[in-house]
């Protein structure tokens, strides 16, 4: 290595941070497009959310990990996933309280109106799931909170046997 105590690889770029600074919030823009815009065409909430998760892995890489970690914390990345998933259940039961099957919209009594911000509201918690998710894991990977398999390293390049 360099012989230096800070052996990170991390180079700033001036036109990757100006691109990525540019083209970031389209992206997650574009995310919450393809979510809400799923109740009516091509999209939703899973697609919807690897572009979000994609607009944070950008900043990710651009800007550092930890840097990105220590802006986005983990008690948020928690929170969009139960968010989401308490959303889609919520939204669900509400229509079986109204006599209605899980996730029957027509039976909060709006007509196509229901629906539609039914739809919609599934397919962000959906979103939210999805990003959260994602980021989740990358950031796991990326730290290192991980093991290959049970015993260390030396047990995934063996299969588990001794020598």
């Amino acid at each position: 290595m360099s012989g230096t105590d800070d052996d990170s690889v991390y180079v700033e770029s001036t036109i990757i941070m100006t691109t990525v600074r540019a083209v970031a919030p389209f992206v997650f823009t574009f995310g919450l497009f393809v979510m809400f815009h799923g109740a009516e065409s091509a999209g939703g909430g899973f697609q919807g959310g690897a572009l979000v998760a994609a607009a944070v892995l950008l900043l990710a890489f651009t800007f550092g990990i930890e840097a990105t970690r220590a802006w986005l914390a983990s008690a948020l990345v928690r929170t969009a996933i139960a968010g989401g998933g308490a959303a889609f259940a919520i939204i669900g039961l509400a229509t079986v309280a109204l006599d209605g099957a899980f996730l029957e919209y027509v039976a909060y009594g709006y007509g196509s109106t229901g629906t539609k911000y039914g739809i919609e509201l599934v397919e962000l918690g959906i979103g939210a799931v999805v990003s959260g998710v994602l980021v989740g894991l990358f950031f796991s990977l990326a730290g290192g909170d991980f093991e290959l398999a049970p015993g260390g390293d030396a047990d995934a390049e063996t299969g588990g046997e001794e020598p």
